[in-house]
C-alpha cells in the first residue's frame, strides 16, 4: 500500500476578491512539482464564488470535468448548446473531448456559492464533446456510499474513464469499507465536512488522502462527516 496525505492548509490558494480558490494540485499560479496529479486525477479545486460573478467563456479539450456544488448553484453554458443550472445535490460532468467552450457563473446575484471542480484525464482522446448532469437524493448516501460518477452505472453520470466517484454522509461512529472496483485503481478521499479516519490517518475538513496498491479502504467517521471518494486509474 502507498499513500499520500494532502492537508487542507497545504493547498495552493488564490484570492481574486470575487473568487477564493483552493488548489489541491498545481493549477494556474500555484505550482508544486510534488503535486501535479494523483493517477489520472489532475485538478481538485475548491471554489467560493461571490454572487453574480463567475468564469467567462473559455476553452477545454481532452479532459473530463466534474462539478459538484457544496452549497449554492452554478449556471453553466457551453458551445454544445447546453444552458443549465447545477444545484446542490447535482453532479455535472463535461467531456471536453476534441474541444469545447463553456462559462460558469454563480446562479445567484447575491448569495455566494461553493463548488468542487475536478479534472480527470480521459480514457479516449478527441471524442465528441458531451454533457451530463443528474440530481442525487442525499438520503441515498446516509451512512453509505452513493455512486455519482461511473463508466457503467446507469444511475450515475457517465465518465470517459475507468473512474468511480462516490459521496457519503456519515454519522459519528459509523464504519464503512470501500472495495476497489477495478484492479490497479487507486482511491483519493476528500473530506468535505467533519472528521474521518482512513487507514489509521485522521483527516479533517478539506484534508485528503490518496491510497494506491490496495483493494480495500476502511473508513471511520470520527464525527458527523461528508466525504467524496474518487477511485481512479493510477496510469
Amino acid at each position: 500500500m502507498k499513500k499520500v496525505i494532502h492537508r487542507a492548509n497545504s493547498r495552493g490558494h488564490a484570492d481574486h476578491g470575487w473568487l477564493k480558490s483552493f488548489h489541491t494540485f498545481s493549477f494556474a499560479g500555484y505550482y508544486d512539482p510534488e503535486r501535479i496529479n494523483f493517477g489520472v486525477l489532475r485538478v481538485l479545486n475548491d471554489d467560493l464564488i461571490e454572487g453574480g460573478k463567475g468564469f467567462g467563456k473559455h476553452p477545454h479539450d481532452n479532459m473530463e470535468i466534474i462539478s459538484i456544488p457544496i452549497f449554492g448553484a452554478i449556471a453553466h453554458k457551453d458551445s454544445t448548446g447546453k444552458d443549465k443550472v447545477i444545484n446542490t445535490n447535482d453532479v455535472q460532468i463535461m467531456s471536453a473531448g476534441r474541444g469545447i467552450y463553456h462559462s460558469e457563473f454563480n446562479a445567484s446575484a447575491t448569495d455566494s456559492a461553493n463548488f468542487l471542480q475536478i479534472w480527470v484525464f480521459p480514457k479516449e482522446k478527441n471524442i465528441e464533446p458531451r454533457y451530463d448532469q443528474k440530481t442525487f437524493d442525499p438520503s441515498e448516501r446516509k451512512n453509505r456510499f452513493q455512486t455519482a460518477v461511473s463508466p457503467e452505472d446507469k444511475e450515475a453520470v457517465w465518465i470517459n474513464q475507468d473512474a468511480y466517484f462516490s459521496l457519503g454522509n456519515l454519522d459519528k461512529g459509523i464504519n464503512l469499507d470501500y472495495k476497489i472496483r477495478k484492479s490497479g485503481n487507486g482511491i483519493y478521499a476528500f473530506v468535505i465536512k467533519g472528521e474521518v479516519k482512513i487507514d489509521d490517518e485522521v483527516l479533517q475538513r478539506r484534508d485528503a488522502i490518496g491510497i494506491s496498491e490496495t483493494n480495500l479502504l476502511k473508513i471511520e467517521a470520527v464525527s458527523d462527516a461528508e466525504i467524496l471518494l474518487m477511485e481512479i486509474p493510477m496510469n
